[in-house]
């Protein structure tokens, strides 16, 4: 395994930037943010994106991923051909660039639809067309469990992979999410094994004293997302939990936490999850 970097929140970051801080910072990938252009990345432009590509790979290091986690179900049907559109250039992209993986993300319930029928309706048939194109390109598809999107909890989980069976299609694994839920993420890597093919890693703290003092149905206040090793994210297991399924990938720390800037943020978040591997 490496530790890897999500780059969406150093936008302004040129690819040499972000090499040069990673060959400090203990990083070994990134995971490009490839929702629209940044200093380091142009969806429209394939022999910027090759370049790119190749300076990474002579720094030693890997692209693990192009990351667009955008609304494939949106309500707004002018919003959802688009962002399904930017989804099918990304693959163009990951071909040239040599990149396995693209992250997206199983979309957001349109109003007055249940997230199950969202799936159903929306999200399963236009995955099941865009794995197939995936595959002829080999790459593999690894949706975010972000909690508000269509795979909020294990059962959408099995309803989306019941409905889209292609093995390319799978999971960027994000324990975070989960634990807040009172999921359990060491158990969800067993049952769904086969479908992780990129991980997150963010920890998520949990305030018992101000959990107990609203419960767990309020909407905020008592849980908040943070580097990896300042919350209740059990790292030790869950990375003997993704070896013993033979998962040897990236640990691609995705920054939300407001306490660390950026770069203080990925570096203590590498050297905490470099004493596991």
């Amino acid at each position: 395994m490496k530790v890897g970097m999500l780059t969406a929140p150093v936008g302004d970051w040129t690819i040499e930037q972000l090499i040069c801080f990673a060959q400090c910072a203990g990083i070994g990938a990134f995971e490009i943010n490839a929702t629209g252009k940044s200093a380091h990345f142009d969806p429209d432009d394939a022999a910027c994106g090759r370049k790119a590509a190749d300076l990474v790979g002579e720094a030693g290091l890997e692209i693990s991923s192009l990351a667009a986690y955008m609304n494939v179900t949106a309500g707004d049907e002018a919003e959802r051909a688009a962002t399904q559109a930017h989804l099918r250039k990304l693959l163009g992209c990951c071909e040239v660039m040599g990149i396995p993986v693209l992250c997206c993300m199983a979309g957001l319930p349109p109003a007055g639809m249940s997230k199950s029928d969202a799936i159903t309706q929306i999200a399963a048939p236009f995955y099941r067309e865009l794995a197939k194109e995936a595959a002829a390109k080999n790459i593999k598809l690894a949706l975010e469990n972000w909690y508000a999107t269509n795979i909020q909890h294990l059962g959408l989980w099995k309803q989306i992979f019941n409905e889209v069976p292609d093995e390319n299609f799978g999971l960027n694994f994000d324990p975070s999410h989960l634990l807040w839920q009172d999921i359990d993420y060491l158990k969800a890597v067993e049952v769904f094994a086969s479908r992780i093919f990129h991980t997150h890693a963010k920890d998520t703290e949990v305030v018992a004293h101000k959990k107990a003092w609203v419960g767990n149905q309020d909407g905020g206040g008592w849980w908040r997302y943070v580097i990896p090793g300042f919350g209740d994210v059990k790292w030790g297991p869950y990375l003997a939990r993704l070896r013993s399924i033979g998962y040897n990938g990236v640990l691609s720390i995705e920054h939300e936490d407001g306490a660390f800037s950026w770069e203080d943020g990925f570096r203590i978040g590498a050297k905490y999850l470099g004493q596991f591997i």
